[in-house]
């Protein structure tokens, strides 16, 4: 079964208190700077793609199950 995922759509005010506190953190850790904070998780995103990338390519299906990875997540 899958998780049910939240809108993307969200609201700043409607963030769960976790969600709004992992904000909260990216921006101190960032100094505040929102530019800064986007273009670290746009990088760690851009990382992990690629490390999805590489394990598919040397993982075999049978190990999966037929599982494969998906890029993208799926639309609400």
């Amino acid at each position: 079964m899958r998780p049910i995922l939240k809108s993307r759509q969200a609201k700043p005010d409607q963030l769960e208190p976790d969600d709004a506190w992992e904000v909260e953190a990216v921006l101190a850790w960032h100094d505040d700077d929102a530019k800064a904070a986007i273009r670290s998780l746009l990088d760690d995103c851009k990382h992990l793609r690629r490390q999805l990338a590489l394990a598919e390519r040397v993982m075999s299906r049978g190990m999966a199950r037929g599982w494969t990875p998906r890029y993208e997540r799926d639309a609400l």
